[in-house]
């Protein structure tokens, strides 16, 4: 393949200006400023973005995670690697119309949420503080409350800034997990019921799993038939990168669709355990070179298909989700530039 023009310019610093009291800056030292500048289709983000630790790495100075949640979104998205980032918030509870427009007003018109829809529909049972379910969720599934709770505020605050609205399925259920065929029947029901247009924009719907038993040939033609993209989710209760680089070949049949990737966890460790090990998120601990080639791979093949790529990084997949980035680019554009 031909080098992409453009590909290999080192994108220029934020531009220094003298700060407002209180305000939140990029930093202007950042390695992240030195990685290769990818085609515009080619997103990468963090989850979330409020980690004091990335001090020096996305910001400029050392800033309470309050600070950086309210007002860091405008830093961080003036770091040009950096155009795309996994909005958490949502999953834990809807927020308005209002909220994702503040959100839209902060970053550039390339930049692209990804968007997670909020438990109320997408956990199949209500949890305590614990986490443990206790008792059925009789939202669960429910395309008239994902709508109106999630879809139609998202696309009117967000607009055409509005990337994949990812549902992540929580561990379900052992009750469910033996139901894997009727799990699957509900969710073709619920998403050929969910709005396909708002005005100008049209959604993209993608489901990340957490139950590795629903991920089958019979879900990957439900998806499918209903345009649905399939959000590889790299997570300990979840096959390694390259089965769910397969299931997404069998979806596709062939021909690459829009790829949507969560890096969220180093294979072999508990959530937990890995916040612990890699607090304050300021270097690489565990790196994983396989992952990374294998989401480069997938990255390329669909971009040269002419679709768009969004993959975002959390810091519990190597120990700093920025660092990751900024390694995948380097990996990506190698690709780019092989004949």
């Amino acid at each position: 393949m031909s080098e992409q023009p453009g590909l290999f310019e080192q994108p220029g610093a934020p531009k220094r200006r003298k700060p407002a009291p209180g305000e939140v800056r990029p930093s202007w030292e950042s390695p992240l400023l030195q990685a290769p500048m990818l085609p515009a289709d080619i997103r990468l983000g963090t989850s979330s973005w409020f980690f004091p630790g990335w001090r020096g790495l996305v910001y400029e100075g050392l800033h309470p995670q309050t600070a950086l949640s309210k007002n860091g979104l405008a830093a961080y998205a003036q770091i040009p690697l950096l155009r795309t980032v996994s909005l958490d918030r949502t999953f834990y509870a809807p927020i308005t119309a209002v909220e994702y427009a503040r959100y839209a007003g902060q970053v550039p018109d390339h930049f692209s949420f990804v968007v997670k829809a909020p438990a109320l529909v997408c956990d199949a049972v209500v949890r305590d503080e614990q986490g443990r379910g206790k008792v059925p969720n009789p939202h669960f599934l429910d395309p008239a409350i994902a709508a109106r709770e999630f879809v139609v505020p998202c696309l009117e605050g967000l607009g055409a800034k509005a990337g994949p609205l990812v549902f992540q399925v929580s561990p379900l259920p052992r009750g469910l997990v033996g139901e894997a065929t009727t799990v699957v029947e509900r969710l073709a029901a619920f998403f050929a019921a969910l709005p396909q247009e708002l005005g100008r924009n049209r959604p993209r719907y993608a489901l990340e799993l957490r139950n590795a038993d629903l991920l089958t040939p019979r879900l990957m033609r439900v998806l499918r038939e209903q345009g649905v993209r399939y959000c590889v989710g790299l997570h300990d209760r979840m096959p390694e990168v390259e089965r769910q680089e397969r299931a997404l070949a069998a979806l596709d049949g062939g021909t690459p669709g829009d790829l949507v990737v969560r890096w969220n966890l180093h294979r072999g460790f508990l959530y937990q355990a890995a916040k612990q090990r890699y607090e304050p998120f300021d270097r690489l601990i565990d790196e994983d070179h396989e992952t990374r080639q294998v989401l480069a791979r997938m990255a390329v093949r669909a971009f040269e298909a002419g679709r768009k790529v969004w993959i975002t990084a959390n810091n519990k997949a190597e120990g700093s989700a920025p660092l990751s980035l900024l390694k995948l680019a380097e990996e990506i554009a190698a690709a780019l530039a092989a004949p």
